[in-house]
């Protein structure tokens, strides 16, 4: 009997090591990431490749977002993923706030954060709610994880605010933007000096369009424009012809001209990652010099919260399925958006406000200086924003309707169209795009 039970208790043994050894041999030896710019891949390899066994290969899938090209690409692969080789699986993908309903709510591509990749709730405790929020699916499963969490606020100019108002003092700045009333006084004051309060005609946009109390769809896929929208084109239209702005789109080279030494754009909103990703490097004359005072408008910034408080996007880790790297998907994941001690260090060195309250607050509290910022430690006035978002009105449709209602918008922003043709054209691209939506 002794005998038998031996036998079998070594079989069982044998087999657990078989699967065991199994699953090592199945574990992939390519890691497969698609995202749409370098963002994410510079913290990767900033903060977490190090940590990568030297066999495995990263193979990075970078495609630009515009023209909804990224995402099409995705798709493309994420239709193949059950049919592709080991080595073409996607492992991970990142998503914007943006368009991330459309792949949590989608079965069978996101893998389950807790169950299939094996994160807890306590590895996840310190992470800003509204982060987890945007991707839980419609049965409670969370479906990805970021490392960032993106409340907004007033980037200004400290030389054009001093000349302006006297002050550059991020507090005293801040009382004076604290409402819209006050923002367009300002920005009456600025031109009057020959500076231009805002780029262009989208730099608010997403302060108004954060802001909105209902969502671009409703139930019956019918398209609803909120207040706040049309506040936004509404004073949009007043900044163009007042001259208050420079008649910039977003992202465009004049854009951002107006951050050089010699720029005369008061400021841009935008969260940490825009400050610290797209408008520091544009500031700088020499981009292979020192990021320090003295090189462009570098150091000539300060923030502020603005007038209304918002957020702007965010970048999400999505793990595939069908991935054969889920044990190196849940570290990267780990690592990267949950522990504290790797959150500071981004934070600090990198200017992004990190997913975890615990380690933000001792980064607000600390002596950290922000050089791009004069040495201000703008983390202070994330605090409380960061707690505070609410994602409840998002939709899959949010990327499409915000890039489409900004190019609709700018020929009437321009005098080229009356504003009942701007919003005509707006329905029907936007239809054009959605065909499953109606006015």
């Amino acid at each position: 009997m002794k005998k038998t039970l031996v036998a079998v208790l070594a079989l069982a043994v044998l087999a657990s090591n078989f699967v065991m050894a199994a699953k090592k041999q199945k574990a992939g030896k390519v890691l497969n990431i698609y995202c749409w710019n370098e963002e994410f891949q510079s913290r990767f390899n900033d903060y977490y490749a190090s940590k990568l066994p030297s066999d495995i290969k990263v193979n990075w899938i970078i495609t630009p977002n515009q023209g909804n090209a990224y995402q099409n690409k995705l798709d493309e692969a994420l239709d193949a993923q059950k049919k592709a080789k080991a080595d073409n699986k996607i492992d991970i993908f990142l998503v914007e706030a943006d368009y991330a309903l459309k792949y949590v709510d989608a079965p069978g591509v996101c893998l389950d954060v807790k169950k299939d990749i094996g994160l807890t709730d306590a590895d996840l405790a310190q992470q800003y709610k509204y982060t987890k929020d945007i991707m839980t699916d419609s049965k409670g499963k969370l479906r990805g994880v970021s490392w960032q969490a993106c409340p907004g606020g007033f980037i200004y100019r400290r030389s054009i605010a001093k000349d302006v108002l006297g002050t550059d003092d991020p507090t005293e700045v801040g009382k004076a933007l604290s409402n819209w009333d006050k923002f367009d006084d300002v920005a009456a004051k600025a031109k009057a000096k020959g500076y231009f309060m805002l780029s262009g005609f989208d730099d608010a946009f997403r302060v108004f369009s954060d802001n909105v109390k209902t969502p671009w769809v409703d139930k019956d896929s019918k398209i609803q424009i909120d207040p706040q929208i049309r506040r936004w084109v509404k004073q949009t239209k007043e900044y163009t012809d007042k001259g208050y702005n420079n008649k910039a789109n977003l992202w465009t080279p004049e854009s951002f001209q107006g951050a050089t030494k010699n720029g005369k754009v008061f400021g841009y909103f935008g969260p940490a990652w825009f400050l610290d990703f797209c408008l520091a490097p544009a500031t700088l004359d020499n981009p292979n010099g020192a990021k320090a005072a003295g090189n462009g408008s570098y150091g000539d910034w300060a923030f502020c919260k603005g007038p209304q408080g918002f957020s702007w996007g965010g970048t999400w880790i999505c793990g595939a399925a069908g991935s054969d790297n889920v044990d190196l998907i849940k570290d990267i994941m780990k690592t990267l958006t949950c522990d504290a001690t790797t959150m500071v260090k981004i934070a600090k060195e990198a200017g992004d406000f990190t997913n975890n309250e615990r380690a933000m607050t001792q980064v607000a509290n600390s002596s950290y200086q922000n050089p791009f910022l004069g040495g201000q430690n703008h983390m202070a006035f994330f605090l409380d924003s960061a707690k505070s978002i609410d994602k409840s009105n998002m939709s899959p449709y949010d990327q499409g309707m915000a890039e489409t209602i900004q190019h609709a918008m700018a020929d009437y922003f321009n005098g080229i169209v009356s504003e009942s043709t701007a919003w005509d054209n707006f329905y029907t691209s936007v239809i054009e795009l959605y065909p499953n939506l109606k006015r």
